[in-house]
C-alpha cells in the first residue's frame, strides 16, 4: 500500500468545524491552517517535509528563497520544545528555520528563530 504526505487545510475553519463531530477546536490544527494560508497569500509554494525522525510542518519556497516552519499552539514543555526544535537538526542547509507559536517569550536557539504567530502575521 502506498502512503502519501497529503494534509488538507481549509480556507474557512468554520466549515471544518461544521463537518467535525467533536465540539472542541484543535488549536494546533487551526494555527497550522492559518500559517499555511498566510504563506500562500505571501506568494510561497508550500510543501510538507518528511525526514527520518519526523516532519517539517511547512517548507515555503519562492524563487531562490526557502523557509522552514514548525507550528505549534504553545511550547509548553521540554518535550514539545525538543520535538519542534529537534526536527531541524537533520536539515544541513542555511535557509531560515522558524518555530511559530502563541508564546510571548522568545525561545530562539541554535540559529532557529522562534516567533509569536501574531507578530509574524503582522509582518510584511
Amino acid at each position: 500500500m502506498l502512503k502519501t504526505l497529503n494534509k488538507y487545510y481549509m480556507t474557512d475553519l468554520g466549515i471544518a468545524q461544521i463537518k467535525n463531530n467533536n465540539f472542541e477546536i484543535n488549536r494546533s490544527f487551526a494555527i497550522e491552517n492559518v500559517v499555511y494560508n498566510e504563506l500562500l497569500e505571501r506568494g510561497y509554494d508550500v510543501y510538507i517535509g518528511k525526514i527520518k525522525n519526523g516532519e517539517i510542518d511547512f517548507i515555503a519556497t519562492k524563487t531562490d528563497e526557502k523557509l522552514y516552519f514548525q507550528v505549534t499552539y504553545l511550547l509548553e514543555s521540554d518535550k514539545v520544545q525538543n520535538r519542534k526544535f529537534g526536527v531541524f537538526k537533520e536539515i544541513e542547509d542555511n535557509f531560515p528555520k522558524y518555530i511559530l507559536s502563541l508564546d510571548k517569550v522568545n525561545l530562539s536557539r541554535d540559529g532557529i528563530i522562534h516567533k509569536n504567530i501574531i507578530d509574524w502575521l503582522l509582518e510584511k
